[in-house]
């Protein structure tokens, strides 16, 4: 008999009590407003880099500015977030510096070939992190882990310490150990380990192109921006981070994952033609729900105050775009080489998807390989850091069936069933 999952009831999502070290870190990280200066975070950039280089000519820095401007609009941040987002933006340039740098170093990068990816595409909750962190058993292939989607350029001289371990991993594990103080429920919405499998759009946050900066903040101006892009330049870029990180750590058969790739098709088959892409479907509902909880819960230490309407109003239309643009343009994406999977067949079933999206890529299912499969099923079943008790009524004040009529087209095209009454 397994352990019983720890089941999470929140009572004060959104009028929060904070705990001491809760009020302690805020004390202390108030007292000092962060300056969001482009000059200075760039400078700063440029001397942890060694190279000053940052591969300008597709006009890279008017994004950067719209980026900062986008946070800057948000005045309703503490200053602890301010500090955290102003650290991303520098740790961003300094690895597309290091990136370019590289580039230069050993031009020969941009000849290798990213072959045959398996791409999963999927809203945030629907399955898509135990997928790709599944397929990232089968060793065959190269993943991302968190610790490397952070810092994908190692600094000049930066290696491995005495005990083999990349400095890079030690640092992502400080962070996470600190928010699991700051934070200790973080594992239950939505845990970062750091070696478990990341979305490379924080590859393609290095190319100042991507919707992620929208889970950290406010920033419908970056919403805006973000979408009028064209995505088919930029997604040509995380092409170029993943070919340096093959150069650096084969093997050049990748396994992807990004919520972002539902509106960015196009884009996305341009750039990998041979993928094979597996959708995972699930009630928009119960994806809602989870990512404003988990937003409602994070808010407590990166906002002055917490919107729970301003939160399910701006998800549900954010979940609804993606949604659509999904359904505009799945045929995209040939039939032979995608499947699509409905979270309620997902877990139980895996093995049987595997079967079917390995046939599909053309790629042999090898009885180690499964092997590897069954392995990592059996040591992560669901809710291993606990469940969530969601109340969309009690916290948003709304119903489930006044966000689910939103998206009839959604139900009418693919297999997804109700899971929130």
């Amino acid at each position: 008999m397994g352990e019983t999952a720890t089941v999470l009831e929140f009572d004060d999502l959104v009028a929060p009590r904070l705990t001491d070290v809760q009020r302690q870190i805020l004390d202390h990280t108030e007292s000092r407003v962060v300056d969001l200066d482009m000059d200075r975070m760039l400078a700063e950039a440029v001397e942890q880099a060694g190279v000053d280089d940052l591969d300008e000519a597709d006009g890279v820095l008017a994004r950067v500015g719209a980026y900062v401007a986008a946070i800057e609009a948000d005045d309703g941040l503490t200053q602890l977030i301010r500090g955290t987002l102003r650290s991303r933006v520098v740790r961003l340039l300094r690895n597309r510096l290091s990136l370019t740098g590289f580039i230069k170093r050993y031009p020969e990068v941009e000849a290798i070939e990213i072959d045959r990816p398996i791409i999963v595409v999927g809203m945030p909750r629907s399955g898509t992190t135990h997928l790709v962190n599944l397929l990232a058993a089968d060793t065959r292939r190269r993943a991302l882990p968190y610790w490397e989607s952070r810092e994908p350029m190692p600094l000049p001289g930066q290696g491995p310490d005495t005990f083999g371990i990349d400095p890079r991993y030690t640092a992502a594990k400080g962070e996470h150990e600190a928010m699991m103080v700051s934070a200790p429920h973080t594992a239950a919405l939505h845990d970062r380990l750091p070696e478990a499998i990341e979305e490379e759009c924080e590859l393609q946050d290095l190319d100042f192109s991507a919707y992620v900066l929208e889970w950290h903040a406010r920033v419908p101006g970056w919403r805006d921006f973000y979408l009028g892009l064209d995505q088919t330049r930029h997604y040509a870029y995380t092409k170029k981070v993943l070919q340096a990180l093959t150069f650096l750590r084969g093997p050049r058969t990748w396994v992807l994952k990004s919520p972002q790739h539902s509106e960015q098709l196009g884009p996305l088959m341009a750039t990998f033609p041979d993928a094979t892409v597996a959708f995972t479907h699930r009630d928009p509902v119960a994806v809602i729900q989870s990512a404003v909880t988990m937003m409602a819960y994070s808010d407590r230490l990166r906002r002055r105050t917490i919107d729970p309407q301003w939160l399910i109003d701006y998800w549900t239309d954010r979940v609804h775009r993606l949604l659509s643009a999904c359904v505009r343009d799945r045929e995209l994406v040939p039939a032979d080489r995608s499947v699509d999977v409905g979270f309620h067949h997902l877990n139980g079933h895996e093995l049987e998807l595997l079967d079917d999206l390995y046939a599909r890529a053309g790629v042999e299912l090898t009885p180690p390989v499964v092997k590897a499969f069954r392995a990592y099923l059996d040591g992560n079943p669901r809710g291993k850091h606990g469940q969530v008790r969601y109340d969309l009524r009690a916290h948003f004040g709304v119903t489930p069936e006044e966000i689910r009529s939103r998206f009839d087209f959604y139900f009418d095209r693919f297999d997804v069933k109700p899971e929130v009454r």
